[in-house]
């Protein structure tokens, strides 16, 4: 089997969230707690009061100066139209209570299950050797063999289970990498705590930043090519200037809650947020 990247490339590109598609699930399934990113307490399942009938957002425009920061953080990554025209062929939530129940439990497990899509389908498209490769392309199939399933199927899933062998996969990629980029030293800050810290212009190449706590860290003009970000906590991080070009599992949530500017450099799949500089 030839280690053929383009597979990995096209998924990754095509997980993309499609608002038009969706019936405002973000705005309805989720629980959003009042805080710095939201401005009003909102339980799960219940829609959220700037939810227009078409499933538009009142405020859309000025979500970030009428204190919902978070909402222009958040990115499914397109669970939301799979769930709202695949999983349930279309049906709109407010037909049944009953339905809107089902739909409102679906959402954050496929949301689950397009991150580790998402995660699975960026390994892929390294240069890995072939037996990690075909060990990624199973695990791939399988998880869109996943979110095939009907509501209930997917409602009996183990999600912790299914994370699994999906994680160890991984670990085994970000190894993989990062060690051939830095071969003579294995740089592990798995879970820092780097809140607050200046790494202005620092040479991070290939570091493992899985778990650590960015929170308004000065990463300006830093080099983070081949850095491993999952899990990484990076609001309000200072990323002018940076190179992310070739980050490893960086996800457009964590860069919405960043800040960056014209000269930040984001990996091709990410875009580049409309409140940047």
């Amino acid at each position: 089997m030839s280690n053929d990247a383009s597979i990995g490339i096209t998924t990754r590109k095509s997980l993309q969230a499609d608002c038009q598609n969706c019936f405002g699930l973000c705005c309805t399934a989720l629980n959003i707690v009042a805080s710095s990113d939201f401005a009003i307490h909102k339980p799960a399942g219940k829609p959220c009061p700037n939810l227009q009938e078409d499933y538009r957002c009142r405020i859309h425009h000025e979500l970030r100066d009428t204190g919902f920061k978070g909402c222009t953080v958040f990115d499914c990554l397109g669970a939301g139209q799979h769930v709202s025209q695949m999983t349930f062929q279309g049906q709109d939530w407010r037909q049944s209570r009953e339905h809107a129940e089902k739909m409102f439990q679906v959402f954050p497990i496929m949301e689950q299950l397009y991150e580790m899509i998402a995660y699975v389908a960026e390994a892929l498209s390294y240069k890995v050797d072939k037996s990690l490769y075909k060990q990624l392309l199973a695990q791939l199939e399988q998880l869109q063999q996943l979110i095939a399933c009907d509501a209930d199927a997917l409602l009996a899933l183990d999600i912790v289970t299914i994370r699994m062998p999906v994680n160890a996969l991984l670990l085994q990629t970000s190894e993989y990498i990062r060690l051939q980029k830095k071969p003579s030293k294995k740089l592990n800050q798995r879970g820092a705590d780097w809140m607050g810290k200046n790494l202005k212009g620092k040479d991070l190449r290939a570091t493992d930043l899985r778990g650590s706590y960015l929170i308004a860290a000065n990463l300006q003009n830093a080099d983070l090519r081949e850095v491993d970000f999952i899990g990484a906590d990076l609001r309000d991080a200072n990323l002018c200037g940076a190179d992310l070009s070739t980050s490893m599992f960086l996800t457009q949530m964590q860069i919405n809650a960043a800040q960056g500017d014209h000269a930040t450099k984001l990996p091709s799949y990410i875009k580049r947020p409309a409140h940047w500089q």
